[in-house]
């Protein structure tokens, strides 16, 4: 499992935006600073963006990063957002994570290296990619498209 200690990991590119915990824990509530910082995962179902289908793009809200689009959103009914593929390929890091018992593939902001969740492959939904990139709602923050806000 990620934590702030792994903030310096050698196997990724250095975080363009570097804050200390202190200076992160004054920019986000605990909440966020759980999943953002110390890798956790929100419950399934109750975030924001779940069944959202507002169109627009979702950026990192640890740092405003562009991450993924609503375009590339899909129902996958696993409880939480749900994306075939990020914004930009640069736009997000992967790194493996064997935490709980399992093997899966962590999702970082490539801008700050805040978790975002996990992807996962080969699950066989009808996207170009077959992969579901399973994101907090609490990780992200929606922009939407002004042709579709109020």
């Amino acid at each position: 499992m990620s934590s702030e200690s792994d903030a310096t990991d050698i196997s990724l590119p250095a975080p363009k935006i570097q804050l200390s915990p202190q200076e992160w824990r004054a920019k986000l509530d605990p909440a966020e600073y759980a999943v953002l910082r110390e890798a956790g995962t929100e419950r399934p179902f109750i975030g924001e963006y779940t069944d959202t289908k507002t169109e627009g793009v979702y950026s990192c809200r640890a740092c405003g990063a562009e991450l993924f689009r609503s375009t590339e959103k899909f129902e996958s009914h696993c409880g939480w957002p749900s994306f075939f593929d990020p914004a930009a390929s640069e736009a997000v890091l992967l790194r493996e994570d064997d935490s709980l018992g399992m093997r899966r593939v962590e999702v970082l902001c490539a801008n700050c290296h805040s978790h975002l969740g996990h992807v996962f492959e080969g699950e066989g939904y009808p996207t170009p990619t077959d992969k579901r990139y399973c994101i907090n709602s609490i990780s992200l923050r929606l922009h939407p498209s002004t042709s579709t806000a109020e």
